[in-house]
């Protein structure tokens, strides 16, 4: 009865926002949830005021996947059984609310999602790009070019987190799953970003919590960002992004920078045991260093387009320690995509993207390696519609015989249709 009641809700919004839409434009300083959003990073600092009272916007997008993969490992632990057939359907409801001339609120809420079957927020901040809340013209010149974000929100930590699926919002991912060491974190907090003739910096504080509570106190630190980087339209086929980005936590209960997606994987079930779950165990294909009581990692991330080509790499360097480790771990990750963009309005694609992880292991201190191979293509059939097909491949090196990853493999197609408003 609930998972009903949620499915009529949603279409009803559904059906409000196109009238919603149809009456007023997006909110400034907004990245648009379709194709018009494809390769924007943070969200753009508009000139132009188009602020005439509180509007709000109703979003949304949904999800669904056709899986056809195999997996394999050296046989000591058992994997589940799996076939070629559909995943759960998952699905956004986002709202974005002009409040003020130069503030929005933004808010996710997961209505379906692999880990969470019940609705559940993902998280929500509020955006100030201009201060006439306080007078108007207050501080003009400075805030012409500064940003402020506050709330319990994604973390803008590194550059893959903005092409990345984030539950049903996949139209930003030219790929159907996300890198193995996924950078992706809620926590309460705010960001304070300066942009200027192409130069972004941006510095940032948390709590470092995902799971907001009061008790255990003095057990986690405050989590630090930063981010510097270059964002230049050149010449008109040309633009150009270099950006390197910093997430330091000094000491912690538990960190979630690369265990906070409470989503889930798209590849379901590979490489899990017989006793396995959908729900319990979300976190199929990707890996977590286990860096848990402290962490400092370091992403590069350059950005290319020339005409309808697109290369986007990524450079990461984690390390830290997990509860009663004594020596530092460091864990390392590369990835390259190589994507070309073609037919009117650039509709179609195909591209391939390398992923590698490297680093020690906890517990059994092994040295190990998690490689894969994606082969892309999409079809925009509308702005508002994307399908595509996947070939991936992941292989497991050096871990121990008694891992249920050692000499782990997994591969085949995926197929993935994505609607977002």
């Amino acid at each position: 009865m609930k998972k009903t009641i949620t499915i009529v809700l949603f279409a009803l919004l559904c059906t409000f926002s196109i009238s919603v839409r149809a009456q007023h434009r997006n909110p400034d300083n907004y990245r648009s949830p379709d194709k018009n959003g494809i390769n924007v990073f943070e969200s753009p600092k508009d000139t132009v005021s188009t602020f005439d009272g509180v509007r709000v916007r109703i979003g949304g997008s949904s999800t669904l996947q056709f899986q056809a993969l195999d997996h394999s490992n050296n046989g000591n632990v058992a994997l589940k059984e799996i076939g070629d057939n559909f995943n759960l359907a998952t699905a956004n409801l986002d709202l974005d609310v002009a409040l003020f001339d130069g503030v929005r609120m933004h808010l996710r809420t997961y209505l379906s999602s692999r880990h969470h079957p019940e609705p559940y927020v993902k998280g929500g901040y509020f955006q100030i790009d201009r201060l006439d809340f306080i007078n108007p013209g207050f501080l003009e010149d400075v805030m012409k070019y500064v940003t402020v974000k506050i709330g319990h929100m994604e973390s803008n930590y590194g550059d893959a987190h903005f092409r990345r699926s984030d539950n049903a919002q996949a139209i930003y991912n030219p790929f159907v799953g996300n890198y193995i060491m996924d950078a992706f974190t809620t926590e309460v907090g705010a960001e304070v970003y300066y942009r200027r003739d192409g130069f972004i910096s941006m510095l940032g504080v948390t709590n470092g919590k995902l799971n907001q509570a009061v008790d255990n106190p003095e057990k986690t630190s405050p989590s630090f960002l930063a981010k510097l980087g270059y964002d230049k339209q050149v010449q008109d086929d040309l633009r150009l992004r270099l950006t390197g980005s910093l997430y330091h936590t000094a000491h912690s209960s538990r960190t979630y920078l690369y265990g906070g997606d409470r989503a889930g994987s798209r590849y379901y079930f590979v490489m899990e045991n017989e006793e396995a779950t959908s729900k319990g165990n979300f976190t199929s294909g990707r890996y977590d260093p286990g860096l848990n009581s402290e962490l400092t990692a370091v992403m590069i991330n350059p950005f290319v387009k020339y005409n309808g080509l697109e290369f986007f790499g990524m450079y990461e360097r984690s390390s830290g320690k997990a509860p009663g480790e004594a020596d530092t771990r460091v864990w390392n990750q590369y990835g390259a995509e190589l994507l070309y963009r073609f037919g009117g309005s650039e509709k179609f694609y195909v591209g391939g993207r390398y992923n590698l992880v490297s680093g020690e292991e906890t517990v059994t201190y092994n040295d190990v390696d998690i490689t894969r191979y994606q082969l892309g293509a999409g079809w925009f059939m509308t702005k508002n519609i994307l399908a595509k097909l996947e070939y991936v491949n992941q292989t497991y090196d050096g871990f121990d015989t008694t891992s249920i990853l050692n000499d782990g493999k997994f591969n085949g197609l995926m197929v993935e249709a994505v609607i977002s408003f």
